[in-house]
């Protein structure tokens, strides 16, 4: 079955040097993490809303919690996560884990990337539970294989207590074979299953038979059907009532930089939202596409430098397949050729009917790509930005320039309403 994951030479390099950065940051700040229960959660998507649902579920049935993610880290007040990372390096952790102990918090949920926990970054973090959200195409550029990118997640589990997993995810096996007590959950399959599934502008609604829960969502999206599914076996394994479960789930209204609506008073629909990977563009596009009575714009690109090349093709083949329109741009080329990047994405574009000129359109600048999308947009059209989200930068071959796509968003908006 190949389960038993393999130590590569070069890793059994570097994991001592890590493995020591770790503990002396970690003993240093006193190992702040133990005093908490901690909620780990991994995954290719979904990672940052779930961490956001759980944290916004234990606080509002009352219990003091503190929550960090790529967005932002706090307990009752959320600080902007600056770092162009999800789990920041040791030192920063652990001061960050330190002062949400100091603020009273009793549960922490911890958002944990691939890289982190190859390189050990969560070393004296005991985990109570942990969450995996999905494994798909990441990371490669980091890892080299698929395989070693789903064992790096699979660390999590190995040191967790209780375990929950994406049943219909096809790596579920991997992880229920590192840990020995554990619930799944899924939309195909899973202990808790969702049925009766209503997909809808503003969020969704789901029941669970095995629990006699229904579930309410007010972000929309049918990957939150699975985010909101992690969050109802987190509550369960937390002792959380039914109420407390559905009313702390339903509660929570927006993560930033995950499907956040821009309204400027446009005849259209504008979206921003964090997707990046393929998965993420194969589960948000046909959802979009089914609910837009008019046209499906989609404006992204693709990271450059040392990131991982293979995935340029299959976003442009996915936009292709759903998008009427496919507008191509910089996301953080940094010193990789953006045309380069772009013709690379384009090829698969093409492969589904999209035409240079005419369905198919690419600008090296980034605002000035919103603007034509803006631009472009008819009464009933659904616009998507993609692949920035909440970040407050924009690498390029000069390093990083300040940028937030929201504000650039609105600024188009507003200039083409004074036309």
């Amino acid at each position: 079955m190949g389960i038993k994951e393999k130590i590569p030479f070069y890793d059994s390099l570097v994991i001592p040097y890590h493995i020591g950065k770790a503990a002396f940051w970690g003993a240093r700040y006193g190992f702040p993490a133990k005093k908490m229960t901690v909620i780990g959660i991994t995954g290719t998507n979904g990672k940052t809303t779930t961490s956001f649902m759980v944290w916004k579920m234990l606080n509002e049935a009352g219990h003091k919690t503190g929550v960090m993610t790529t967005v932002g880290w706090g307990v009752d007040e959320i600080h902007e996560q600056m770092e162009h990372m999800t789990t920041v390096d040791c030192k920063l952790l652990n001061e960050r884990i330190k002062k949400i102990r100091e603020a009273g918090a009793e549960y922490l949920v911890l958002e944990l990337t691939s890289h982190a926990l190859a390189q050990h970054r969560d070393l004296g973090v005991p985990i109570d539970i942990a969450v995996l959200t999905n494994v798909t195409h990441e990371h490669l550029d980091y890892h080299k294989t698929f395989e070693r990118y789903r064992d790096a997640k699979r660390k999590l589990f190995k040191q967790a207590k209780y375990g929950v997993i994406n049943a219909d995810d096809p790596s579920a096996k991997y992880f229920e074979y590192d840990i020995k007590e554990y619930t799944t959950y899924g939309i195909k399959k899973g202990r808790l299953k969702a049925e009766n599934v209503k997909l809808k502008p503003d969020g969704v609604e789901y029941d669970i038979p095995a629990e006699g829960l229904k579930i309410k969502t007010q972000i929309a999206g049918q990957f939150n059907v699975s985010n909101s599914l992690a969050c109802v076996a987190v509550g369960k394994r937390l002792g959380l009532t039914d109420k407390e479960i559905a009313d702390g789930i339903f509660a929570l209204t927006e993560v930033e930089g995950r499907m956040v609506k821009i309204d400027e008073g446009q005849s259209f629909s504008a979206i921003m939202d964090y997707a990046h990977t393929p998965d993420a563009f194969e589960k948000l596009l046909p959802d979009m596409k089914k609910a837009t009575s008019g046209r499906l714009i989609v404006l992204f690109g693709s990271a450059g430098g040392r990131r991982d090349p293979s995935k340029r093709k299959p976003q442009g083949e996915i936009a292709g397949k759903y998008a009427d329109i496919v507008i191509l741009t910089e996301e953080d080329d940094r010193d990789t050729p953006g045309e380069e990047i772009r013709e690379q994405i384009a090829e698969g574009a093409r492969e589904y009917g999209k035409k240079d000129g005419e369905s198919l359109f690419m600008y090296a600048n980034r605002p000035e790509a919103i603007y034509e999308a803006c631009k472009m947009a008819k009464r009933g059209d659904t616009v998507l930005f993609l692949g920035k989200g909440n970040e407050k930068t924009i690498e390029r071959a000069d390093g990083p320039h300040d940028y937030y796509e929201l504000d650039e968003i609105k600024k188009a908006l507003k200039k083409l309403k004074k036309k």
